[in-house]
Formats: C-alpha cells, structure tokens, sequence
C-alpha cells in the first residue's frame, strides 16, 4: 500500500471521529473571555460599550478590546474621543527603540478598561496580520496575568481571514455571541460566524456560540426566526428607537444604572455572563433566504444557465473535437 493511501486512509478515521460534546455547564475559567462578532455598521460597538459599562456598574473587572481596523469600539465609551491603537503605538514605539507600557494603550472610564488592536492603513498591509501581532504584544504586555471577571472582543465578523477567526481558531475564548438585525446581510455575517464555530468544532476546538443579540429590532421577526433555526438563544434585543439612535450618535451611554434603557443592559450583562456556549447549527443560503418573504429578497429567482449561443450573442454550432482517441491495445 502506498504511502498517500495511508496518509489518506488515516486522514479519513480522524475525520469520522464525531468531537466531544460542547460544554454546556457553567465556565469554570476564572476569566471569561468573550469574542462578540457582527457586520459592520451592525450597532456592535455600540452594543459593547454600553454592556460593558453596566458590568462595570455592577462590581465586575471589565476588558473591552476593540479588533476592528475601524477602531470604533471605545469612541462612544470615551466620549467620541480616539484612544491611540496598539498597532500605531508600537510602530512609534520601535522607532523610538522604546518599549510599549500598558499606560501607553490602555484607558479607563468608571471601571471599564478598555484598548484598540488597530490595523494598518488602507492598502499597507493586512488587517488579520495586524489582528495576530496584536495579540502577540498583548501576551508580552501580561495578557495572560491580568485580573479581570470578563474580556470583551469586539470583532468585525465580514473578514473572514485568519486574523479575525483567531479567537475561534485557537480557542482563546470560550463563547462567542454574533450581533445582527432583522436584515440579511448581517444574518449572513452571523451565519458564517456560526459556521466558523462549527468548523472547528469539527477539528476538535472547544469554542461554542452563547447567543445572539438583535440590534434596531424593527419587529419583523427574521433575526429571531434565524436564532431559532441555528439553534441559539436571543439575549436581547435592542430596538430601533429614536432615543437610542440620538444618544448613540451623539457617543452617550445609555446602559447606566437609572437610565430608561438600564433595564435592557442589566439583563443583558446577566445573560451573557450565563448563557452557556452551544453547538450552532448553521443555514444554507436557501435556509437563510427562507427567513424572508420571498418578494424580500428574490429568493422566488430561478437559476437559468447560460448556453454557448448567448456567451456569443447569437447563433452557435457545435463544432466535432479534433481529439485524437486511440484505441485500447
């Protein structure tokens, strides 16, 4: 037997190994470290700010590290002021031959500590590189000594490179939660993420999905009919409200003790604190289209191939192979 039947063989026995089930009692790691997933412009730094500013309120040590080249996640924590990235300052730093120091890139605002990977200029270079070296300076910062209750990672879940799968990848948290709304590209976002954990779950990481949090809920039901579907719980939803959106775009939190949306946080904040990690069942992209009526979407489109005749933009006849074919001897 040859050598490439064996790898094959062997490679093929792993494969049907079914896993281990996911975990599904409470995590026992003294430090819950959370990768929050959505796409872009879908309210999940928003979200984040606000969720990680209650658990602040209520006695908990808080890490919010932003892992989107945007670097939005901590400009509604701090006011819409900018804190400098951890990918910028370093370059500034090696050029200095100088040090990076936990001052330098890490800041806090009434007991949230929060920082930004950052990326590289448009064009100069590759967000999910810079994603890795980030996490690479935070282990030598002391990533792994540091005393916090919960870690927040706020990822861009539209890039799908290995950069952003890292946590997922690696198992470096021990739950993810994906952030749509009732639209299907952010459920299509959230369904690769679903899909990314299930992936690996396969290879035999650890990683399960805690649930899903519906941002602008308009009402029309597709978000929570996607959860349902993939099997992962609601842990809540935001609705589209004026007063949300004002606050937010002007950068104030409104997840604070008092406030009229305090009650939404402070679920949420128990929630995502409980809510074990699940085996996602993710959808095909006829299942996610059948979350929406079919006038929606266009999921009513019947596929029609293309013939050789309209490649051409007109008649075309086929004409006889000029293959040579021997006959077998």
């Amino acid at each position: 037997m040859s050598v490439t039947l064996i790898v094959n063989r062997a490679l093929r026995q792993e494969a049907e190994i079914e896993p281990d089930p996911v975990h599904t009692g409470p995590v026992t790691k003294e430090t819950q470290v959370i990768a929050i997933y959505g796409k872009g412009g879908s309210g999940k730094s928003f979200a984040l700010s606000n969720l990680s500013y209650m658990m602040a309120q209520q006695g908990k040590r808080v890490l919010l590290i932003g892992c989107d080249p945007k670097s939005d996640t901590t400009s509604l924590l701090f006011g819409g002021k900018s804190c400098p990235t951890i990918i910028e300052t370093s370059a500034k730093k090696k050029l200095a031959g100088e040090e990076v120091r936990i001052e330098d890139v890490c800041f806090t605002r009434d007991g949230v500590f929060a920082m930004e990977l950052g990326g590289p200029e448009v064009g100069r270079g590759c967000g999910g590189r810079g994603i890795i070296h980030g996490f690479e300076l935070l282990e030598k910062l002391g990533f792994h000594d540091w005393g916090f209750d919960y870690v927040l990672l706020d990822f861009l879940g539209d890039v799908v490179c290995g950069g952003f799968g890292l946590p997922i990848a690696r198992d470096m948290c021990q739950k993810v939660i994906v952030v749509g709304s009732n639209d299907l590209q952010s459920l299509y976002v959230a369904n690769n993420v679903c899909s990314a954990v299930e992936y690996f779950r396969k290879l035999g990481g650890n990683v399960g999905v805690a649930g899903m949090l519906i941002n602008k809920d308009d009402g029309t039901g597709e978000a929570q009919a996607f959860a349902e579907t993939v099997g992962i719980p609601v842990l809540a939803a935001i609705p589209a409200d004026e007063d949300i959106r004002r606050k937010s775009a002007n950068y104030q939190i409104i997840g604070k003790p008092g406030d009229r949306w305090a009650p939404l946080f402070e679920a949420l904040a128990i929630n995502v604190a409980e809510a074990p990690p699940v085996r996602p069942k993710p959808l095909t992209q006829d299942g996610l289209l059948g979350l929406f009526a079919p006038d929606q979407t266009g999921g009513d489109f019947v596929l029609r191939p293309a013939t050789q005749a309209d490649m051409r933009g007109g008649v075309f006849a086929d004409k006889q192979s000029l293959e040579v074919i021997y006959d077998s001897v």
